[in-house]
């Protein structure tokens, strides 16, 4: 027991070391103390951590109507992974980001109708992995089908309701895709399709932080509700952060179609 005091010694001091330096720098069990004794001590320290963390958040909060939050990843990994939600957050706003350069630009070119989805009795595939794509003229794509006839009606049908304002024109086995005139009625329609892909995209960022903040629920009963609320917050400060970058994209695109 004398042994097992001795370590608690210790406690004041960690209280005021940097966090990183307390959980990589806990002290060893000196000879002769329990493994329990001491795994007991670990997650009290990391406990009276995690309620200092709240505590200064809160006071810090007072008379704000947002106070930020940064809990230590560390301090909480056998919860949740928080790079691990960051990275899926970050990885939406990036699949919007290459949404919006690969197919709402004003000007149709060639790699624009790489990515378009076509229906086959086979399955889906994208564009180019059907057909030989090129340019004749500023004016003018060819879809050439040769290597997949049969999936040449297919094709079309996909180019045409791609929202890209394509009115493809069938030869045989040869597609000719006519680039419209950019019209303020054509800027106005990929506007809206912008918007509506960021919608799509703050839903599946809202699916990314509701499975996050399940997961923490999981372990309502073995930590505590100041502990929850922190990473709750956290999570939901992660997702907020998220959005606004998909509203700057929005505004971006936007402006660049509009003008």
């Amino acid at each position: 027991m004398a042994v097992a005091l001795r370590w608690f010694r210790h406690l004041p001091s960690l209280l005021y070391r940097p966090l990183f330096a307390v959980v990589r720098g806990l002290p060893q069990a000196p000879a002769g103390c329990p493994a329990l004794l001491l795994d007991g001590c670990r997650q009290r320290v990391h406990r009276m951590l995690l309620s200092r963390q709240l505590a200064t958040k809160k006071a810090k909060g007072k008379g704000q109507s947002q106070a930020r939050v940064n809990i230590s990843a560390t301090l909480v990994e056998d919860i949740i992974n928080l790079e691990e939600t960051n990275e899926d957050m970050q990885a939406v706003v990036e699949a919007l980001k290459e949404d919006f350069s690969r197919n709402l630009s004003v000007r149709t070119s060639p790699g624009a109708l790489d990515h378009i989805i076509v229906v086959t009795k086979d399955g889906k595939f994208p564009l180019n992995q059907l057909a030989q794509i090129s340019q004749k003229s500023p004016q003018l794509i060819i879809v050439n089908m040769t290597n997949f006839p049969e999936s040449t009606a297919a094709a079309t049908k996909a180019i045409r309701e791609s929202g890209m304002n394509l009115n493809p024109e069938v030869d045989g086995t040869i597609i000719r895709v006519p680039i419209p005139k950019v019209t303020r009625e054509h800027r106005e329609s990929l506007a809206k399709l912008a918007k509506q892909s960021t919608n799509k995209s703050k839903e599946a960022l809202r699916k990314v932080r509701s499975k996050s903040v399940n997961q923490v629920k999981k372990f309502k009963n073995k930590v505590s509700e100041d502990t929850i609320w922190l990473l709750e917050k956290q999570i939901q400060q992660m997702a907020d952060g998220a959005a606004a970058d998909m509203d700057k994209l929005l505004a971006a695109k936007t402006k660049e179609l509009l003008g």
